[in-house]
């Protein structure tokens, strides 16, 4: 794309970043959660115009690059002790909410096959990617897609602002936080907004847990792709195809990951990356806030909606159950 197209919205993306970084030290904030906020507020209170849509569409380029700079801050060591009981915590999790999700949609309230599934990829794997993904594995019809897509980002709108409450009614500690965010939330950007608004480990927590998830996205599209095939309504999914909806920033995150543990990098550069994808974050979630449209979400059906619902009650609670007991 033109770089010139680009420029007028990335500059929007910039100007709101800094002010929400104003905004939050004067109001004593997060500034995440405002850069979110001040994206939705302009959004819906006046149209963006289509000049700044390109380079306003970048913010999901921002968000993959910050995740890559942050595995230099992460703590292998950390992670090797407590990588086993997150991941199982993580598994288990997933594998329920897709379960719960499944039978509630076609045992209970009789939602078409296609729709329950791909409300069942969204909420157990990674949100509206995950709905793309599945979708184009199993032939989805499009106004599926749409009610799927417009379900999981009512439920990223809500749980942006319930989890940090919960989590500080609860008192839970930085690891709990993060990790019970990543396994339990549905699309990565809310998940790395609300890791980071409780704290710098509990960011990091939320957003190694949700990239394990991310990772499942190449399992369940060719689980439905197979599935959906063998009742002549899907289509086999190919390797490049899986790789192509592989997300390909959690290779980058733990290359550099691999670097830091080397010591290669001294405290001063992994302070500079640290401030480096803060910033880039300050962008993506400006961005992302602009995405949340109150109009869309209302003419959410109301059934999905209730099935997610459901599933993630009781995924949360599952998770935090687990990880209290394990952590």
């Amino acid at each position: 794309m033109n770089s010139r197209r680009l420029l007028p919205g990335f500059v929007a993306l910039c100007l709101g970043a800094v002010l929400a970084r104003s905004l939050a030290s004067t109001a004593g904030v997060n500034h995440l959660l405002v850069a979110i906020a001040l994206g939705a507020v302009v959004a819906n209170v006046t149209d963006v115009p289509d000049g700044l849509e390109p380079g306003i569409a970048t913010h999901k380029l921002w968000l993959s690059a910050g995740i890559v700079l942050m595995g230099a801050s992460i703590s292998t060591a950390t992670l090797l002790e407590l990588g086993g009981r997150v991941f199982l915590v993580m598994i288990a999790v997933a594998a329920v909410t897709l379960v719960v999700v499944e039978l509630l949609a076609r045992n209970v309230f009789g939602l078409a096959e296609r729709l329950g599934s791909l409300l069942a990829a969204g909420a157990s794997i990674c949100g509206v990617s995950a709905v793309v993904a599945v979708a184009g594995a199993v032939r989805a019809r499009e106004t599926q897609v749409a009610y799927a897509a417009a379900t999981v980002l009512l439920f990223d709108a809500i749980t942006i602002a319930v989890y940090p409450l919960v989590g500080d009614l609860l008192d839970l500690s930085s690891t709990v936080f993060g990790v019970w965010a990543g396994v339990s939330m549905f699309s990565t950007g809310p998940v790395v907004a609300v890791g980071f608004a409780h704290s710098e480990l509990a960011g990091q927590w939320a957003t190694m847990t949700k990239l394990s998830r991310n990772a499942l996205i190449g399992v369940v599209v060719l689980a439905y792709a197979s599935y959906y095939a063998r009742s002549g309504d899907g289509n086999t999914p190919s390797v490049r195809t899986l790789w192509a909806e592989f997300p390909k920033f959690v290779v980058g995150f733990l290359a550099l990951a691999a670097v830091s543990s080397l010591g290669v990098f001294s405290t001063a550069q992994q302070t500079s990356l640290e401030h480096a994808y803060n910033w880039l974050f300050l962008l993506a979630f400006v961005g992302l806030g602009t995405e949340i449209q109150l109009g869309e979400l209302r003419q959410t059906g109301l059934v999905p909606a209730f099935v997610v619902l459901l599933s993630l009650l009781v995924a949360s609670s599952l998770s935090l159950l687990l990880l209290l007991v394990l952590l």
